[in-house]
């Protein structure tokens, strides 16, 4: 294939207007070099999204996939990667000799953001704020930095099930309580990781006391900061945003679909700019 040989890629969601996702890869292909590169965003909802999959020519070279498609993607692939099928949740959709290839990045972004904040400390005790595809890949992100039997705090236990399945393939142990012991948890943990939805942790910001010890990562990247990041940098805790786990999941998306390492600092650059941008808008 030339070097200017159309090559499509995008984001779908639900909703997804907001996403940074191709700002990110968009930066990556300017910074390899690769002039026939396209990335778009594309509103797609779970009854929708088996059309546009079927619609996907040899053009297109892979998928970004958000909320709520994660889980909804599973029955439309071929195969399945072996962490992807562990965690039940595939944000990455790689077209290859024609066969829909599911793959899960996500884990490698809360790893590295999570790095990010905890620098060489361990983390022995942590907490996962909700229960949906995010946070089965938060698990295997916390077993991978050494803690197997993490607290999983959700609004409903009844609809855990999913996400106990996970966990029992990944091999870990969390233990499931009520949200409305959020604010006691997370105060002492190492780690926390908010996989809310927008504004649904605002209650915990509201109840968090003056000091806590742990590192934050709060998945939501819009708005931000989030009400709970304000809250917890206020309380002297160390906050990682959102983006930062989108930057790197992007990363190792960029190196699935182009071949190439990805240009982490050219991503990096483009996405700080733009959070500046947003924040003197």
């Amino acid at each position: 294939m030339s070097a200017r040989a159309v090559r499509r890629a995008a984001v779908l969601g639900h909703p997804v207007a907001h996403s940074l996702s191709p700002l990110l890869h968009r930066a990556a292909y300017a910074a390899l070099g690769l002039e026939g590169w396209e990335y778009g965003r594309h509103d797609v909802t779970e009854e929708s999204l088996p059309g546009f999959v079927a619609a996907l020519d040899e053009t297109w070279a892979g998928l970004s996939l958000t909320m709520p498609l994660k889980q909804a993607v599973l029955p439309l692939l071929d195969s399945v990667d072996p962490l992807a099928e562990v965690v039940g949740a595939v944000n990455t959709l790689l077209l290859s000799a024609r066969l829909r290839v599911g793959v899960n990045t996500d884990v490698h972004g809360v790893v590295a953001a999570l790095r990010e904040g905890l620098g060489s400390r361990p983390v022995r005790t942590a907490v996962v704020l909700g229960a949906g595809a995010t946070a089965a890949s938060s698990l295997a992100a916390l077993a991978e930095l050494g803690c197997t039997a993490p607290r999983v705090l959700v609004r409903s236990l009844a609809r855990t099930g999913d996400l106990r399945s996970a966990a029992h393939r990944m091999g870990v142990t969390p233990s499931f309580e009520r949200l409305d012991r959020a604010v006691e948890r997370v105060a002492t943990a190492d780690a926390v990781v908010s996989t809310m939805p927008r504004y649904a942790a605002d209650p915990i910001a509201q109840g968090l006391g003056d000091r806590v010890d742990g590192v934050l990562l709060d998945v939501v990247y819009d708005p931000r900061p989030t009400a709970l990041s304000r809250a917890w940098a206020a309380a002297c805790g160390t906050v990682v945003g959102g983006e930062r786990m989108l930057l790197h999941q992007a990363a190792e998306q960029v190196r699935l679909m182009t071949g190439s390492d990805a240009p982490l600092a050219a991503m990096d650059g483009a996405l700080e700019a733009e959070l500046a941008a947003r924040a003197t808008a």
